[in-house]
């Protein structure tokens, strides 16, 4: 008997309908693509979640724009710091700097997100992403240049407008996958497991432009691949957003829709804040220096390899997925108590492990609670609320490694997550 055909997928004019246990065939339809079930006898082994995903129009074009355009957004931030450090001889004002184009971007980001959401991704990614570049460009200047020290952080602060390219990649699978929750669940664990990718490469990368070509080379290198992926990503006009109307007055906005659960997305920044300089503390009493990379890499292999396997689970609830955080996060202090850095690894693996099905819950939350046409507007939120947490999950974890030592510092990140339990409750009762 053959097997019914599922829903269409339809986005613009494109009409897509498989079958799940026969291969598709394609027909053009006037103006319209038609992917089709095969006459009744041909079978094939049904397609996985990812294939699926990709197989829509448009969708690797956009998807390898953003990759190019997200992979700087781990190179920036070390690529800085070691060339200020280089060439000015100071890790304070290197640190300095930094931070304040992190305070710049929590002020400008959400604010850029909301102009997206308003007018197009193409309309505003594209300058805002020329002037971020220029503001790189104009650090490296007066870096090299020896000006005076108030330019470096004027510069850095201009990087704030930075399109937050991971939003606006949800933002087109939320529009291209409407109607189909188990595709946008992949969509999203994808996405989480692109971050991590993407976060896991882009300080190795930075670190090594830095030292083995010459000390701008990192910075160099992160704007021409932010220039260059957003150029890609927004010429993919056909699975753009369409642009939102402005909200009527007095309408509901993303913060106030959000509310405690922007709690918990700093809560989770704490975690990774004080689990990396917890990390790097502890790794650097063992001698390892430059060795310790591999290892710190660990926790996000561990988290993008989850979020590709959450991708093709069922959905968990988002307290489940906090309370196996939260028990994880405790893995790295136990085996800290050991001393061996074998089992330091594995805790951090599964520590790693653990964050992927939370983020990708979280940020499914963030979708149904944000107003209609605001989405690149909350999600910039809730990666403003991440950015702060980690701010202030590092400069904790600084100080408890200082007075406490590295083993009980690894507490930090498990208070961190444990709270997160209470601001996810917040959460639900607020919604």
């Amino acid at each position: 008997m053959p097997t019914a055909p599922t829903p269409a997928i339809t986005h613009g004019t494109t009409h897509v309908t498989t079958t799940p246990r026969t291969m598709p065939r394609m027909a053009v339809t006037g103006g319209t693509l038609v992917i089709a079930a095969p006459a009744p006898g041909r079978r094939a082994r049904p397609h996985g979640p990812y294939r699926r995903l990709f197989a829509l129009p448009g969708t690797r074009a956009f998807t390898a724009g953003n990759l190019l355009a997200r992979l700087p957004m781990g190179m920036f931030g070390i690529s800085a710091v070691m060339m200020i450090a280089g060439q000015r001889g100071s890790y304070a004002l290197a640190g300095a700097v930094t931070a304040t184009g992190v305070a710049a971007t929590a002020l400008v980001a959400p604010w850029t997100a909301r102009l997206v959401d308003r007018y197009g991704q193409a309309r505003i990614a594209v300058p805002a992403a020329a002037i971020a570049v220029l503001g790189s460009l104009s650090l490296v200047a007066c870096v090299r240049s020896g000006a005076p020290a108030w330019t470096l952080f004027a510069s850095y602060a201009a990087t704030a407008t930075t399109p937050n390219t991971g939003g606006m990649s949800r933002a087109r699978w939320t529009h291209l996958l409407r109607g189909s929750p188990a595709a946008h669940h992949t969509a999203m664990s994808f996405e989480q497991a692109a971050d991590e990718l993407c976060f896991m490469l882009g300080p190795v990368l930075a670190a090594l432009l830095c030292t083995a070509v010459f000390p701008e080379a990192g910075t160099l290198t992160a704007a021409v691949l932010l220039l260059t992926g957003i150029l890609v990503f927004t010429s993919q006009r056909a699975t753009e957003p369409p642009p939102s109307a402005a909200p009527p007055r007095g309408s509901r906005s993303p913060l106030r829709a959000l509310g405690p659960l922007l709690l918990l997305f700093l809560a989770l920044g704490a975690v990774f804040g004080s689990m990396e300089v917890t990390s790097i503390a502890h790794l650097d009493a063992y001698g390892l220096g430059a060795a310790s990379g591999p290892v710190l890499a660990l926790q996000a292999a561990g988290a993008c390899a989850a979020g590709l396997l959450y991708g093709t689970l069922r959905p968990r609830g988002l307290p489940l997925c906090l309370s196996a955080m939260a028990a994880c996060m405790a893995l790295p202090w136990a085996a800290a108590a050991t001393g061996s850095l074998a089992a330091l690894a594995g805790a951090l693996l599964l520590a790693g492990m653990a964050t992927a099905p939370t983020m990708v819950t979280a940020m499914s939350r963030v979708h149904a609670l944000t107003p209609g046409g605001r989405l690149n507007e909350g999600m910039t939120l809730a990666v403003t609320a991440i950015m702060t947490g980690i701010a202030a999950g590092s400069a904790t974890a600084g100080l408890a490694v200082d007075h406490l030592g590295t083993t009980t510092a690894y507490l930090l990140p498990a208070a961190a997550a444990a709270l997160s339990l209470p601001a996810a409750a917040a959460a639900r009762v607020r919604a």
